[in-house]
C-alpha cells in the first residue's frame, strides 16, 4: 500500500511539470496582447482622464462660443466620437483583463499547490516529531522499569 503523502507530492510535482509557470504567461505573447495591455494602462490612468476632460471641455467651449463651429449644440459629433472610443476601447480592455485573469488563475493554482506541499511537509514533520517522542517515552519507561527493578532488588 502506498503512502498518501508521497502520492500527493508525486501528483503535485507532475502537475507542476505539465503546466507553464505564471512568469511564462505574464509576458505578452503577441502584438495584440501587448497592444491591449498598453491601451488598458493608458486608458485606465488619471493622466488619460485629465487630458480627455480638458479636450472635452475645450471642444464644448469652442463649439459653444466660436463662430466657426464644427459641432454645434447638442454636440452630435462629440457623442459619435465618444461612442467610437468606447466601442473600441472596451473590448481591448476586456482582452487585457481576460489575459490578466488567466495569469492570476495560474498563480492561484501554483500558490495552492505550494500551500498543499507545505502542509504535507509540516504533516510529515509532525509525524517525525511524534515518532521521536514515542521513542523517547519508550526509553524513559524502560529506564524507569530498570530503576524500579534495581530498587526492588536492593530493598529485598
Amino acid at each position: 500500500m502506498s503512502h498518501p503523502v508521497k502520492d500527493l507530492l508525486t501528483q503535485l510535482r507532475k502537475r507542476a511539470k505539465e503546466r507553464p509557470t505564471p512568469s511564462d504567461v505574464a509576458a505578452p505573447k503577441s502584438w495584440g496582447d501587448e497592444a491591449a495591455d498598453t491601451v488598458a494602462a493608458v486608458v485606465g490612468s488619471w493622466r488619460f482622464i485629465a487630458i480627455q476632460s480638458v479636450l472635452l471641455f475645450a471642444w464644448i467651449v469652442f463649439n459653444a462660443v466660436s463662430a466657426e463651429r464644427v459641432d454645434p449644440y447638442p454636440f452630435i459629433l462629440l457623442n459619435l466620437l465618444l461612442s467610437f472610443q468606447a466601442a473600441y476601447t472596451a473590448p481591448v480592455i476586456m482582452m487585457s483583463q481576460n489575459r490578466q485573469a488567466e495569469i492570476d488563475r495560474r498563480r492561484n493554482i501554483e500558490d495552492y499547490d505550494v500551500n498543499r506541499k507545505a502542509e504535507l511537509e509540516i504533516e510529515t514533520l509532525h509525524q517525525k516529531v511524534d515518532l521521536l517522542r514515542e521513542r523517547e517515552i519508550a526509553q524513559l519507561v524502560a529506564a524507569v522499569d530498570r530503576l524500579t527493578k534495581l530498587l526492588e532488588e536492593k530493598n529485598s
